[in-house]
């Protein structure tokens, strides 16, 4: 395909890293910066184009013509919507994609459309996020929490501590333990003497150690009962700070006050105002987050959780060491630069949320080839989940028919569960993929090939010789 890419930001660069990796794509980044542009060019194989992402002449210079998709993320909505608009009327580019982060345009939705703003998919990373740790704060312990067919099935990763009931067993054990609740380890990761951690492919006389991030897949009514077996389970989270009043803050405010009980400090004092109007029951202080007496003052001793969600990522860090240390029993940071998350959760901080690989998961189910309904990325991109569709028929079809232990699956593939209809169907060895069965696959390898071999699968032939 060729992909024109617009905005070579964090979320620019991340999409042009993940989109650039195959050989058949052909990837074109426009951006004003040129040395964000030389950058990225002396790192991947693309070509580059400097000037104002919405222009006539820019977009044309970048090969608009010939774009089979536009995706629009800088950093400013109004850029992207009319980035959008000018590819369409040029170009009657096929499918265009724009970050919006203003939840003013994105609670409008006939704003949208071809005789509207042709804008094909919205992005919208403060929405994702939210949303990402708004589940964290509903399931205490777990490390991620996302999502597949609309929430009837979720995958969570979680650290076994001692004391968890499957701790020190194999894994074929599980079944004994909780026989009315079925679910599946898809992918174990364990500590090495370096600080780095190895997969290890769950196999029945698999043995779980203490401190394995263990990731599982279960329906939505069993995720807590298969925590329970990893690791005790933790009180349910009453009190919440947030520091930041952006909009991650407010919506996370927003979401939690019903069922939290929540502050949130924010410094500008005419957007704390703002804020105050428009929430409920949330407490909004117009303070500094880093401020140590004001947290005393606040208990942040008693506090669930502290979540800093600024959009400075120093302050971030900062705040989340400080809450810590001064007794806060969970805190999560959000960390803008991927790389930084590993180093980060090294140091007291119990969650480091990365914005780039929400987004991209996001951005690459829009992109993928197949009926891709979902793709997650984790491990800040070492590891990918998806959702897809099977099509087809047994003669059309490498996947339609087939018992799971027949499907050829590429080195680090399992296939996790299937959703049929409405009901969850763990994906045993001998369970057979029936014609639109929505089929959760666990990627440890994330190489290009790896994946669209995982795609190729699922895509339906004319024929199968």
């Amino acid at each position: 395909m060729n992909i024109l890419i617009l905005g070579a930001g964090q979320v620019g660069s991340s999409a042009a890293y993940d989109l650039s990796r195959s050989e058949a794509n052909e990837v074109t980044v426009v951006d004003f910066d040129g040395d964000r542009l030389r950058e990225l060019q002396d790192r991947l194989d693309i070509r580059t184009v400097q000037g104002h992402a919405a222009h006539p002449q820019v977009l044309t210079q970048a090969g608009g013509a010939d774009a089979d998709i536009v995706i629009a993320l800088t950093d400013s909505d109004e850029v992207n919507m009319l980035a959008c608009q000018v590819a369409y009327t040029l170009f009657r580019t096929p499918t265009k994609i724009a970050r919006i982060r203003s939840i003013e345009y994105t609670s409008t939705t006939r704003l949208f459309s071809p005789e509207a703003i042709p804008v094909d998919e919205i992005i919208s990373p403060e929405q994702l996020v939210t949303e990402y740790i708004e589940q964290l704060i509903h399931y205490p312990g777990a490390l991620q929490v996302l999502n597949f067919a609309n929430g009837k099935v979720r995958l969570a990763g979680v650290v076994a501590h001692r004391g968890g009931l499957l701790v020190g067993q194999e894994l074929r054990q599980l079944r004994r333990h909780i026989p009315h609740t079925d679910a599946r380890v898809a992918a174990i990761y364990r500590r090495r003497a370096d600080g780095n951690r190895d997969s290890i492919l769950p196999e029945g006389d698999t043995v779980l150690r203490e401190n394995d991030i263990v990731f599982f897949i279960a329906a939505r009514k069993d995720i807590r009962v298969m925590m329970s077996e990893l690791r005790k389970l933790e009180h349910p989270i009453r009190r919440v700070i947030i520091a930041g009043g952006g909009n991650i803050g407010y919506q996370l405010a927003k979401r939690l006050e019903t069922t939290n009980q929540v502050k949130l400090l924010e410094r500008d004092k005419v957007r704390a105002r703002y804020i105050a109007e428009r929430l409920s029951k949330t407490i909004v202080l117009p303070a500094d987050a880093t401020d140590e007496e004001l947290l005393a003052e606040e208990n942040i001793e008693n506090t669930d959780v502290f979540c800093a969600v600024t959009n400075a990522e120093e302050a971030n860090i900062l705040s989340s060491l400080l809450a810590k240390r001064m007794g806060a029993k969970k805190v999560i940071a959000l960390v803008n630069r991927p790389s930084y998350t590993d180093i980060v959760e090294r140091q007291n901080i119990d969650i480091a949320v990365s914005p780039q690989q929400i987004t991209l998961g996001a951005l690459l189910t829009k992109v993928r080839r197949g009926d891709v309904v979902q793709v997650h990325s984790l491990r800040q991109g070492a590891a990918e989940a998806l959702e897809t569709i099977a099509h087809g028929t047994p003669e059309t079809s490498d996947v339609v028919g087939r018992t799971i232990e027949d499907i050829k699956l590429p080195p680090g593939a399992t296939i996790a569960a299937l959703v049929r209809g409405g009901d969850v169907i763990m994906a045993h060895h001998d369970e057979e993929i029936q014609p639109e069965d929505h089929v959760i696959v666990f990627l440890t390898e994330t190489d290009e090939k790896y994946i669209r071999a995982v795609e190729k699968l699922f895509q339906p032939s004319p024929t199968l010789l």
